[in-house]
């Protein structure tokens, strides 16, 4: 990345965080993915139990390894290995979870949290149930308003992780959401954070460099 579309990241970021903290989010701006993985570990207290909100922006983090090392438990629905109904009995733990960990599918400029979900646990653990909720966006979901994250999200993020998955919906083929019906299909629950829950400590970093997808 050059000088200058990295001072143009700091100046969006920073602004975002701006309105971030104004709607009630404890809000930070991290100029590099170490940064923010510095930031997210931080907040994460030795020895508690952790969900990840099937998010491949943590995964970028690669920060899991060293919380287990601090003796958290990770909750993780998408570890290998796992059946159906562990994978159900790992999203349901993930509500109550000591701090959930999940990226954002977009962040608009006056500081709200757009996110589409298949099964919904990822969004609700969002809202309510963890203590502690930390999410993490890359520069690349930062988008100018509602209608620009429902765009992001039909042309970049469903079909994107729908091929991520390997999921057989339209959207793989075409590039967009296609509004399919099928069994498979994982846009099903759309949530619009625009402030911070009452009972939620939550947290939202920005990074300055594209994160996820």
């Amino acid at each position: 990345m050059n000088e200058h579309t990295a001072r143009h990241h700091d100046v969006v970021g920073k602004k975002v965080v701006e309105t971030l903290t104004k709607n009630g989010f404890q809000a930070l701006y991290c100029a590099t993915k170490a940064e923010a993985a510095e930031a997210v570990l931080r907040l994460v207290p030795e020895a508690v139990t952790v969900g990840v909100g099937g998010s491949w922006t943590i995964v970028e983090l690669g920060i899991l390894e060293t919380l287990k090392e601090r003796g958290c438990t990770i909750l993780n629905h998408n570890a290998p290995g796992l059946d159906a109904a562990e994978k159900f009995r790992i999203r349901r733990a993930q509500l109550t979870c000591d701090v959930f960990l999940t990226g954002s599918n977009a962040v608009t400029m006056d500081g709200r949290l757009v996110n589409v979900d298949g099964t919904g646990n990822r969004v609700a653990a969002m809202i309510f149930g963890p203590g502690k909720v930390i999410v993490v966006a890359g520069i690349n979901k930062v988008v100018r308003d509602l209608g620009a994250a429902e765009e992001r999200i039909r042309s970049v993020a469903a079909p994107v992780n729908n091929s991520r998955i390997g999921l057989p919906n339209p959207c793989v083929k075409t590039g967009e959401c296609m509004d399919c019906q099928g069994p498979t299909r994982i846009c099903n629950v759309t949530t619009i954070i625009g402030k911070r829950p009452n009972a939620t400590e939550m947290h939202v970093i920005i990074v300055g460099e594209d994160m996820g997808f």
